[in-house]
């Protein structure tokens, strides 16, 4: 005989992965509006509210999480980040799921404790800050005009170097290029945004590899 599984314990089964992330309760609405803001940013995710890191279900108030969740949706969070909700009954306990969907209108920043406006990224199962060149990028992806390339010196020391090693951070770039930090950023980020470049942000300091399957003749 087949049992019917809810389809919470499915989920929650899968652990925390990159579009899915465990909060045992709400106590500080900035710290869910970092991990919206990281959903928003990616790939869109899923937010269980009332089970703990290990899988384990404690149940929340629904309505007062809600409360907490729209204030870090709108309130701590620029520009606001839509988000839909369910309740998951679990043995009298409840679930609840915060659904954010992949953003068109992304770079979406969260307000920390300092006051600061801070964009993240979701990385495997943790929320990782969007550097310079990445809100670079993003903004390029944003400009309705294109990008004009022009592959001159800067750029070809770039390529060269990476023909001859598997990575190249920023401070790398700019001191082997000897161009300015913002210079550097500026040309990482056009090439992340051709997809000439990959960007490892999960480590630190980010480090930047070629994209193999990326067509070179159109650059150079």
């Amino acid at each position: 005989m087949k049992l019917n599984v809810n389809p919470i314990i499915k989920l929650i089964a899968r652990g925390e992965h990159q579009q899915q992330d465990f909060k045992y309760c709400i106590n500080d609405s900035r710290k869910i509006a970092k991990t919206l803001s990281a959903f928003a940013n990616t790939d869109g995710g899923r937010l269980l509210i009332g089970v703990k890191d290990n899988g384990n279900i404690k149940g929340v108030q629904s309505e007062e999480e809600v409360y907490m969740v729209e204030a870090a949706a709108n309130i701590y969070s620029k520009p606001k980040i839509k988000f839909t909700t369910k309740d998951w009954n679990v043995d009298g306990k409840m679930v609840l799921e915060i659904m954010v969907e992949k953003s068109a209108k992304k770079p979406h920043f969260a307000e920390n404790e300092q006051h600061e406006w801070i964009a993240y990224i979701r990385k495997d199962d943790e929320n990782i800050i969007a550097n310079p060149v990445l809100l670079k990028k993003w903004k390029l992806e944003k400009n309705k005009k294109g990008l004009y390339f022009k592959y001159d010196e800067p750029r070809r020391i770039l390529i060269e170097y990476l023909n001859s090693n598997e990575t190249i951070t920023l401070s790398k770039y700019s001191k082997i290029a000897q161009i300015s930090r913002a210079q550097a950023e500026n040309i990482l980020a056009e090439l992340l945004f051709i997809d000439c470049l990959i960007g490892h942000f999960e480590i630190n300091p980010v480090g930047y590899t070629l994209n193999k399957n990326f067509d070179f003749d159109k650059i150079s």
